[in-house]
């Protein structure tokens, strides 16, 4: 039976009633202690994690095609998303094999088995990507011809062999909504058919495609799970061979470590939906490819002898069928070939470089692995720096990095491993067989700085939670990857970068996910409020006194603006409610204590749970995979289309198993209704938020939002919006709640000093202004005017304290932070432009001969307070496009209306000048 929606509700429909009545009944209520603090008390997280853990269970008594099938069908699209879908050049192609056999050089390139085969892809399916907008920030976009400068190119997960930009498509979209970016997904090879470097060519080549029509500054590289773990290969691949780098990269549970030789690995995964034992799948074409014994033997046709006794061969046939192989270990001191003679050792699993198999001492007994463990890549390869990123000999020099994990997933060692290595990559060095292997001459190590690195490690969290994008804890890491991106993009553009602070508008933020909140208070979880209680870092490691930076030990909430970096990094633990601690020091942390010998070395937990899978899958599937692999053997004896000499594809490349003949593939696909309701599910808080933001856009008037300079964020003052909204040019509507009205949070590199990647000055003191004698005007503008500030060099505009127009934007600032609109002059350039032209101003008639302007749009009149760091600029939060209004377009009381082409005095006006409210921007 295929994988298919109806199988799969069948399945999981069970296990999502049992969740809800686990919650809903009595007994749950009074027994919540199991459950405190922890994610799984939300029913929302709780159902969305057993609803994946139990497909990922029923997809592995499925082929690995089912899922590839079933994952990749088509998922539509809401109306409030705007898709492009787009071919990648040959030319880009080209030049990423290019790139890619460079970083192998001629040793890597022998290991991977040539430098063709991995290029081949079906005639009809040539490369293509998907650009991801929202509807209303394109729109946007396009009205004021404005390039976006903030772009995201995503690379999705699903352990390299499945998944796609149809099923990951209600996160990607949310990434793009809360940036207001334009993100760019390309539709990659998958593995076991296209193992590695396949994968890789293709997202170096997306990458190539990008940055060819957007500045690599407007760049960020994002990616979760095996996603993350490409980006980081791209990255160091850039690095090395001397491209442009993007402005930061997004690593959400990164895969980095295919030979699962973390500690965190051997564990259960309770709080996770990782399957504990691996991915199985039931046999096919696909996977499992012939194992090591067996190629040897159509390699050396005689050494499958029929001198072999019936016994012989029974025991090498249950050896295929379970995938490795059981002998006595040999005694200290006796050695296993004439090379060591007389040296005292006892074999272990293979390091760098590996061989065909992987060996390793469990129970008294050498066991030897023939089967390939990774659907990625072969056993030998494993380890390989540029399939396992944990081995490269230096992630210095790299673009800052945010790395989210979970507490509570399987993968957190290594991710907390690799994010404390790009930030001091001589402290986290691999073993010296690796070292003189890749980096001889240390020229790598030596060459690259620290990286800088944002690690979040989410209490209890599994593994990539976005994916569960309707639950609370998801929101809060949203918002902290829009955060760090928005400071990324500032720090690379050396200018401000405005972001949606959707907090009041967001449905999980105005009611509760389920009824276990409204407990939260029973449950004495902490909020940063406790005075006197000491929080356990995600490991259970308590944190030591002196590393609590306030009484109640929080820090502050997930999204907030970046703290100074140390050493580097920014270490965070967060909770389930978003609220950040430290984290715990890195000597008490077991991850980081590691023998660098043993990472990247096969250990026992992994392989003893991946054997005890193997028997029970045996006992299903035996006779089947062993039936495959020798239909696949005989068809390897008999011949496939073969490339030029030297290149011997992996046992699993499809490129190796060509016809002449092969018929070409279908391309069309099915829509799934079972990723479309998941995906409608995933996109039900977007929805909700972008119909709150468009009903507080249509409102008649809004509450004017002041932005405050400091700590590089610009937020509502909420004194400063009551004075405003109590002035009579403000007229609230009696029927609009404020209290849900968003606001826009200006991001910049404030607080952050020493960034090696595009630094921006950390000075925030706006420069002097000249005496109030001095004559105006662009010939008369004063030296200490000038200055390299984070939106570059910029003017004051003339007749202001404290406003100034910069060369690269059309925004104006305060030094410190942009204000949230720009200027658009048809005539001429943004940097002559100034803000003492006049606008139309319309009277509202009030009975008393008195001139009001209409709303509460920009303007310099009387008792309005001014905008943060201006002496006479006030910003209103109004649909549409907004005017500035001078003073000297207001008659005196009881005069009317001025002209609309002179002021008093009849000298002739400057020419309209229109501005973008932020709602636009």
């Amino acid at each position: 039976m295929v994988l298919s929606t109806l199988g799969v509700a069948a399945d999981v429909t069970p296990s999502v009633i049992e969740t809800f009545f686990s919650h809903a009944s009595l007994g749950a209520y009074l027994n919540r202690k199991p459950l405190k603090g922890k994610p799984t008390a939300h029913v929302s997280y709780h159902e969305g994690l057993r609803l994946i853990r139990q497909f990922l269970h029923y997809a592995s008594q499925h082929t690995v095609e089912d899922i590839q099938a079933f994952t990749g069908q088509w998922v539509p699209t809401p109306t409030w998303v705007k898709l492009e879908e787009v071919a990648i050049s040959e030319a880009h192609l080209k030049r990423s094999a290019d790139l890619v056999k460079a970083q192998l050089g001629p040793a890597g390139l022998q290991r991977v088995g040539g430098q063709d085969w991995w290029q081949w892809r079906r005639p009809e399916l040539a490369l293509k990507g998907e650009w991801i907008e929202m509807r209303q920030d394109y729109n946007d976009r396009v009205a004021t011809e404005n390039k976006s400068d903030r772009v995201i190119l995503y690379v999705h997960g699903g352990a390299y062999y499945f998944g796609s930009v149809d099923e990951h498509r209600y996160q990607m979209q949310r990434h793009a909504r809360k940036l207001k970016a334009r993100l760019f997904a390309p539709r990659y090879r998958l593995a076991p058919q296209f193992p590695f470097p396949c994968g890789l060519h293709d997202c170096i080549a997306a990458y190539l495609h990008v940055i060819e029509q957007c500045d690599p500054s407007t760049v960020l590289l994002g990616g979760d799970s095996a996603g993350g773990g490409m980006v980081i290969n791209m990255l160091v691949t850039l690095r090395d061979q001397g491209l442009p780098l993007p402005a930061g990269a997004l690593l959400l549970s990164p895969w980095v470590d295919l030979t699962h030789s973390f500690p965190s690995v051997a564990g259960e995964g309770d709080f996770d939906y990782i399957p504990a034992n691996g991915f199985h799948h039931r046999p096919s074409m696909a996977w499992p490819p012939p194992n090591a014994n067996d190629l040897k033997d159509i390699k050396s046709p005689q050494l499958n002898s029929p001198r072999r006794s019936k016994e012989e061969k029974k025991k090498l046939e249950r050896e295929a069928t379970q995938g490795f192989t059981t002998e006595d270990m040999p005694p200290i001191g006796e050695a296993t070939d004439t090379a060591t003679a007389g040296q005292t050792f006892r074999p272990r699993a293979k390091s760098v470089p590996g061989g065909e198999h992987l060996s390793i001492e469990l129970d008294g007994k050498l066991i030897e692995l023939t089967d390939q463990i990774q659907m990625y890549t072969t056993n030998d390869m494993l380890a390989h720096p540029m399939v396992s990123p944990v081995m490269q000999p230096s992630l210095g020099g790299l673009p800052p990095l945010l790395i989210q994990t979970g507490g509570g997933e399987l993968l957190r060692d290594e991710q907390i491993y690799i994010a404390h290595k790009a930030a001091n990559p001589a402290a986290y060095l691999p073993s010296k067989k690796v070292m003189d292997e890749f980096d001889p001459n240390r020229e790598i190590l030596n060459r690259y700085p620290p990286t800088h690195v944002v690690l979040q490690v989410w209490d209890d969290l599994c593994h990539v939670p976005h994916t569960l994008s309707f639950t609370r804890p998801a929101k809060y890491m949203y918002r902290s990857v829009a955060q760090f991106g928005a400071w990324a993009l500032a720090c690379a553009q050396d200018q401000a970068i405005t972001i949606l602070d959707d907090d009041a508008i967001s449905i999980i933020s105005t009611q509760s996910s389920d009824e276990s909140d409204k407990d939260s208070s029973d449950e004495k979880i902490d909020r940063g409020r406790t005075m006197d209680k000491k929080f356990p870092d995600a490991l259970g490691t308590p944190i030591r006194a002196h590393a609590v930076s306030t009484a109640s030990g929080s820090v502050g909430k997930a999204g907030d603006p970046l703290p100074p970096f140390q050493g580097h990094m920014v270490r965070q633990r967060v909770d389930r409610h978003g609220v950040t601690y430290p984290l715990a020091a890195p000597s008490d942390l077991q991850c980081l204590q590691l023998d660098p010998n043993t990472i990247g070395m096969i250990k026992p937990g992994p392989v003893r749970k991946w054997i005890s899978k193997k028997a029970e899958w045996d006992v299903k599937y035996g006779k089947d995979k062993r039936a495959i692999q020798k239909q696949r053997m005989k068809e390897m004896a008999e011949g496939y289309d073969t490339f030029k000499a030297g290149d011997v594809p992996p046992p699993t490349a499809l490129a190796g198993r060509r016809k002449k003949d092969m018929p070409g593939q279908k391309t069309r696909k099915g829509k799934s209704w079972g990723l479309a309701m998941w995906s409608g599910w995933g996109s039900k808080h977007d929805e909700d938020t972008i119909g709150r933001e468009q009903k507080v856009n249509r409102a008649p008037t809004q509450s004017v939002a002041v932005p405050q300079a400091g700590a590089g964020v610009s937020k509502v003052d909420p004194e400063e919006a009551a004075k405003i909204e109590a002035s009579p040019m403000v007229r609230p509507s009696p029927t609009f709640d404020r209290s849900m009205s968003p606001s826009y949070r200006t991001v910049t590199n404030l607080g952050q000093t020493g960034l090696p990647h595009r630094p921006m000055s950390s000075s925030t003191v706006p420069p002097t202004p000249p005496p109030k004698d001095e004559p105006r005007g662009k010939e008369a503008i004063r030296d200490d005017e000038l200055h390299l500030a984070p939106y570059g060099m910029h003017t004051k505009v003339p007749g202001s304290e404290n406003t100034f127009l910069s060369n690269n934007s059309a925004r104006p600032h305060n030094g410190e932070v942009a204000y949230p609109f720009k200027l658009k002059n048809e005539a001429a350039t943004a940097s002559t432009v100034t803000l003492d032209s006049a606008a139309h101003v319309r009277p509202m008639g009030r009975g008393d001969g008195e001139s009001v302007v209409e709303s509460s749009r920009p303007t310099t009149g009387k008792g309005v307070s001014v905008m943060g760091g201006s002496e006479d600029v006030i910003i209103a939060n109004e649909p549409g496009v907004g005017v500035y209004e001078t003073e000297t377009g207001l008659r005196e009381k009881g005069k009317g209306r001025a002209a609309d082409n002179e002021v008093e005095g009849g000298a002739a006006r400057p020419a309209l000048q229109t501005f973008v409210t932020a709602q636009e921007f």
